[in-house]
């Protein structure tokens, strides 16, 4: 009988990541305590850029763009926000999201596989996913179920089991 496996990736879904930044600009501009401090959010496909005039408003805009993620089901770990800065008379913060495993990352989930995973499981790094086989359905579900439970710094997501 084939091996069985399964890929694991970090993805965003680029739509619901512009509609949770759409719905977090609709928010600003409807909320009084963002009333003329130049709140903010720009998107820019890969990033974003909050403003604001004041460091405590340009974290109540974060705050209010990662609640949008989370209903949006989009993990806060895919999120890579900086420190707040001042340019100017405003403060800004940029976030990027996270596309891919890293490779660091992928052999952290490699050595987490061998380690701790059933027996017949192998993992090989494919840019930047990882693949996962295995003889037994069941240890690949075992498998799912270990990562899952894993506190990394990456959102996974596993796809095209077979």
């Amino acid at each position: 009988m084939a091996d069985s496996s399964f890929d694991i990736v970090s993805k965003v879904d680029q739509m619901e990541a512009e509609n949770a930044v759409n719905q977090a600009q609709k928010e600003l501009v409807q909320r009084y305590d963002f009333k003329g401090v130049g709140a903010s959010v720009e998107w820019t496909g890969e990033s974003l850029l909050l403003k604001a005039n004041a460091e405590e408003r340009v974290k109540a805009v974060l705050e209010v763009l990662e609640a949008k993620f989370i209903k949006r089901g989009i993990s806060l770990r895919s999120l890579d926000a900086g420190e707040p800065f001042a340019s100017g008379k405003e403060y800004r913060i940029e976030i990027s999201l996270k596309n891919g495993i890293s490779s660091e990352d992928a052999k952290k989930i490699s050595k987490i596989i061998r380690d701790e995973g059933p027996k017949g499981v192998k993992s090989q790094i494919q840019g930047d996913e990882l693949r996962v086989q295995s003889k037994s359905r069941d240890d690949l579900q075992a498998t799912m179920a270990l990562l899952k439970g894993k506190d990394l710094e990456v959102a996974l997501q596993f796809v095209n089991f077979r």
